[in-house]
């Protein structure tokens, strides 16, 4: 899974790829550390979507753009528009329905 670096990069991606799902994380955040084997799995498991992180610390402006308040928030993207989103730790099943609605 990709850590994205910069909104260029993050442009770049939602506009090349039909089906995305965005972790948005911080390396000190708890909820995000349960969170992130449970992405790496989905990520396995649906290859035909696009799996990133985005480091809210590293790029507050991509964080800014959809409002992110608390994370980890997960959010889900058809064709370059947000489809789904999820806020907080989720277990995997949760996560699943999110990761469809890009499909």
């Amino acid at each position: 899974m990709d850590i994205i670096k910069n909104a260029a990069e993050y442009d770049a991606l939602l506009k090349e790829n039909k089906a995305v799902f965005v972790d948005f994380y911080a390396d000190w955040c708890g909820p995000c550390k349960m969170a992130g084997p449970v992405v790496e799995q989905l990520s396995k498991e649906y290859t035909d979507v696009k799996f990133v992180k985005v480091n809210v610390d590293d790029n507050p402006d991509i964080a800014q753009r959809y409002g992110i308040m608390s994370i980890p928030t997960m959010i889900a993207f058809k064709n370059g528009e947000q489809a789904a989103m999820s806020l907080g730790f989720k277990p995997k099943g949760d996560l699943e329905q999110i990761v469809r609605a890009a499909l």
